[in-house]
């Protein structure tokens, strides 16, 4: 079998990456890995049902001392951080936010610059709205 899979209603199995023109079954892990970590958003092809202007969700795996090459300014976003494993600093204006238990979380507005540092193998799941290009660091 090919592609990640998932029980469907009736109990039978689903194969699937794209099942049709709207539902994607994945895996975050290996889809991630594919694009930078990111799973939704507005650089997803628009045919894909990943696509997304309104909101972008990413699986961010990290090794220990992976950082943010440099702070996000002018920041036009809201985002949701949740730690899933490992510890994981977010740096912000004035302040430095520790995630260190699965389930913490932190929450910046739009206007917030902020950077971040993986103190440990860290995965977070990132939800930031709305999607809009520009904040890409190549490095």
């Amino acid at each position: 079998m090919q592609g990640p899979v998932a029980l469907g209603l009736s109990g039978r199995l689903l194969i699937s990456g794209l099942v049709n023109d709207s539902v994607y079954v994945g895996k975050a892990g290996k889809d991630a890995a594919l694009d930078r970590g990111w799973l939704l958003g507005h650089f997803k092809d628009a045919g894909d049902p990943r696509h997304s202007e309104d909101v972008e969700i990413k699986w961010g795996v990290h090794p220990p001392g992976d950082e943010r090459l440099e702070w996000v300014k002018g920041e036009h976003r809201t985002a949701l951080l949740v730690l899933i494993s490992g510890r994981f600093r977010v740096e912000l204006p004035g302040r430095s936010v520790l995630l260190e238990e699965q389930g913490d979380y932190v929450v910046w507005g739009r206007g917030v610059d902020h950077s971040w540092v993986a103190e440990e193998e860290s995965v977070v799941l990132t939800v930031r709205w709305p999607s809009v290009p520009g904040y890409a660091v190549e490095g």
